[in-house]
């Protein structure tokens, strides 16, 4: 499968996300590659650290931050991997385009604010570009850095708002602001690996990645 952790506007929590679940593949035996395709490099940087502490399993990564070169390697090394996930960077640009014509799946993570919940609107118009040249693209949404309270009228309300956008469908499985997401990715670690371990991290994670899976 080819899952893409894209939106338009920045500051979701993309690479977090592409991070925990490509590692939660790789746990799961998969042979996974991650793209990141953002000229920040967060990504890389994480796996970077993570090969240099030796944490197993290693995880395949690489930075395409123009759409071109994102496009042909991904169509030239496709068959190589079990999973690919792609971090796209958080805007409009040509490695976002090109990972959503060659993407299974795409994740939108977006967080309870006002901006967040607008900003919908504008990777929805990409959806819907893709889909008039190629069929079978898969659009969700998931709330990210969530409230922590399991009865936040914010988390609801933004929830709510994606009913309005019919071009994805919201996965009832948020995650929740949790510090550790933070410690363990600044380690090239999810938040299944690293210890000690956050019980209600790792089910949210989990039920992510059945959901996408």
């Amino acid at each position: 499968m080819i899952l893409t952790v894209g939106n338009t506007k920045g500051g979701v929590g993309k690479t977090t996300l592409a991070l925990n679940i490509a590692i939660a593949r790789a746990l799961a035996g998969r042979d996974v590659w991650l793209i990141d395709g953002d000229r920040q490099g967060t990504a890389q940087t994480a796996i970077s650290i993570r090969l240099e502490s030796g944490h197993l399993p290693g995880i395949a990564c690489a930075q395409y931050s123009d759409g071109a070169t994102l496009r042909s390697q991904v169509q030239q090394q496709l068959t190589k991997f079990d999973d690919i996930i792609i971090d796209a960077g958080g805007r409009d640009s040509t490695a976002l385009r090109a990972a959503l014509v060659l993407s299974d799946v795409l994740l939108i993570p977006f967080q309870p604010r006002s901006y967040d919940v607008w900003a919908l609107n504008d990777i929805a118009l990409l959806v819907d570009e893709v889909r008039s040249v190629r069929d079978g693209l898969r659009a969700y949404a998931v709330l990210n850095c969530a409230d922590p309270g399991e009865s936040s009228s914010d988390n609801a309300e933004a929830a709510a708002a994606v009913a309005d956008v019919p071009q994805f469908e919201y996965l009832d499985t948020p995650i929740r602001r949790r510090k550790i997401f933070a410690n363990a990715a600044g380690q090239g670690l999810s938040v299944l690996e690293i210890n000690p371990k956050d019980k209600k991290a790792s089910e949210e994670l989990n039920s992510l990645v059945k959901a996408l899976f």
